[in-house]
């Protein structure tokens, strides 16, 4: 994936060693920013939060889907974005992607007692979109969905599948997006997004019968 303009980068992420006595990791916690010449970004996502959002990307219709996203995942997230929207949306909505990726990357930490793999198939009225992830530090994306629509309102439907592509390099993980059935633009995306937050909401969760990493490696890096 093209890293636009060698960026300057601030990476901080609060996710200690600690199980105190439970299993259980302190809160995973990140905040990173992401500055080039064509966008100027900054989240903080709480991974185990109650789905509390405060996003500004300038693009309406994305800001739509990461407020969903982070409702149904039940994460904590803060996005705030200027880009280069006199150009077009796209640097804007990947690089949201890249830096939403990043922050998953930094609160997981290595990764240690997390049950790795989701999956999650969500309706919106006619549309039926399934999301399957690995967060196993494997990169892949398999996008499943076509959308006949250019647009739902100004919104460029092909941004999703980028945005998608950047999420899952960054986060480090496998994922599968497949449609089942679907009409609506509106409803086709919001039913992946949907789908995506739920599956990620089981992977990055807990699992307290398990010691270290989910992998016969013995890591997820």
């Amino acid at each position: 994936m093209e890293d636009h303009n060698q960026p300057d980068e601030v990476a901080s992420a609060k996710n200690p060693v600690a199980n105190n006595g439970q299993n259980r990791p302190a809160p995973r916690v990140a905040e990173i920013s992401r500055k080039t010449r064509e966008t100027q970004i900054a989240v903080r996502l709480q991974i185990d939060g109650s789905g509390r959002t405060q996003i500004k990307t300038g693009v309406p219709f994305l800001d739509h889907m990461l407020d969903s996203f982070a409702r149904h995942g039940f994460f904590d997230l803060t996005v705030d974005a200027n880009g280069d929207l006199h150009i077009d949306e796209h640097h804007t909505v990947e690089d949201v992607g890249i830096v939403l990726g990043r922050a998953f990357r930094q609160a997981l930490g290595e990764r240690s007692g997390i049950r790795r793999f989701g999956e999650a198939t969500v309706p919106l009225d006619e549309a039926l979109c399934t999301a399957v992830v690995d967060i196993s530090g494997r990169v892949y994306l398999a996008y499943n969905i076509e959308i006949k629509q250019e647009r739902v309102g100004n919104f460029q439907t092909v941004l999703v599948q980028d945005f998608m592509k950047a999420l899952a390099d960054e986060t480090g993980m496998n994922l599968h997006l497949n449609l089942h059935s679907g009409r609506n633009p509106h409803h086709i995306i919001e039913a992946a997004f949907k789908a995506l937050a739920r599956a990620m909401d089981q992977a990055t969760a807990v699992e307290p019968r398990l010691s270290g990493v989910l992998s016969t490696k013995g890591t997820l890096a």
